[in-house]
């Protein structure tokens, strides 16, 4: 039985804006881009939260909810180096850490032996640590494993804990709404309302092939899931899936020409990342993506022949961009593309990590 413990910050890069700037403490803080600029919010304190505003809206619509909303641009490198001294206090537990992003990750504590081996207690003792060494705070979710304890890390936000012991699990997953499973968006919510599913109770009426029918591949996973099962290990090491880059125009690009334009600045910043990498990735496939202006996009890819360097080709993108163009020929707010990657030591893909 593992002791798993999810770790995630609170509003984690306003939070630390406003630790480093104590001015802001009571005002709706959101880091992100300029509404002035297209800009997008990263994440937004809790009182921003409750004007409604959320992560991945747009700064415009943001404002609009919260005229006195301050906009701070984003200091990844604080992030990561404050990302990096909460990981050196989770070492003190585990080297079974599977970060996530820069303010969550996986802790497996099943062999710890602090706190007289209690994942609660342990995750205490860090939670506590981590508000007194960087005045930060981050909510917990222990459990007996990945999801379900990070689906407790969300249960009493900001700043809490929630455990799933084992003998809680069979009463515990069966009111569990079916949107807190992850992968669960919008689109697969309402095809499960639609079938009469709204908890994970429901999901267990249904056999595995029924779930398979009506939820393709995803019919296992669900399976498994609604009945608390998941036996995926914490992964200390990932494989990167993709390597892409975008920008976001302040103003529409209004034709192909415009569109063509503004490709090799993306191209040359794609070169300067995948070249940091490029020692430990073969690339697989080329892609570009365009988002139009009234927000609909559509991607499009080619396999490339062999793992060789034959994706460095600007026109190759040129075309896969005019294309993708074609299919609408609107006007365009945003550009992005990248490559699928391929670890040449290892088959398996990990997760996909997307600077999209």
């Amino acid at each position: 039985m593992r002791k798993i413990i999810h770790i995630d910050a609170d509003s984690f890069y306003a939070s630390v804006e406003i630790r480093d700037n104590p001015s802001l403490q009571h005002l709706p803080v959101a880091v992100g881009g300029s509404p002035d600029k297209r800009g997008v919010i990263a994440t937004c304190n809790y009182n921003a939260r409750a004007f409604g505003v959320r992560s991945a809206m747009s700064s415009a619509k943001a404002v609009l909810l919260c005229p006195d909303l301050v906009f701070i641009r984003p200091r990844f490198e604080v992030y990561r180096s404050v990302s990096k001294d909460i990981h050196k206090i989770f070492r003190d537990y585990t080297d079974l850490i599977e970060p996530l992003s820069l303010d969550e990750a996986y802790l497996d504590v099943s062999e710890c032996k602090a706190c007289k081996g209690s994942a609660t207690l342990i995750a205490e003792e860090i939670r506590a640590r981590v508000k007194q060494d960087l005045q930060l705070t981050v909510s917990a979710g222990v459990a007996p494993n990945k999801f379900l304890a990070k689906i407790a890390s969300d249960w009493n936000k900001p700043d809490g804990i929630f455990v799933i012991r084992p003998q809680d699990v069979k009463d515990f997953i069966p009111q569990l709404p079916v949107r807190k499973i992850n992968g669960v968006g919008k689109v697969t919510a309402a095809k499960m309302e639609a079938l009469g599913i709204t908890t994970c109770s429901d999901l267990q009426q249904l056999s595995k092939e029924d779930l398979q029918r009506h939820f393709g591949s995803s019919g296992e996973r669900l399976y498994n899931l609604s009945r608390g099962v998941d036996n995926r290990p914490v992964q200390t090491e990932w494989v990167r899936k993709s390597l892409s880059v975008e920008h976001t125009y302040n103003r529409d690009l209004q034709n192909l020409d415009a569109i063509l334009d503004h490709c090799e600045p993306l191209f040359e910043e794609l070169l300067e990342r995948f070249n940091r990498i490029s020692d430990a990735y073969l690339v697989s496939k080329r892609f570009v993506k365009v988002k139009f202006a009234d927000f609909t996009q559509t991607t499009l890819e080619e396999l490339l022949p062999g793992y060789s360097g034959q994706w460095r080709s600007l026109p190759d993108y040129l075309r896969l961009m005019s294309a993708a163009w074609a299919r609408q020929k609107k006007p365009v707010r945003l550009l992005g593309m990248g490559v699928r990657l391929k670890d040449p030591k290892n088959n398996n893909i990990g997760e996909q990590l997307s600077l999209f």
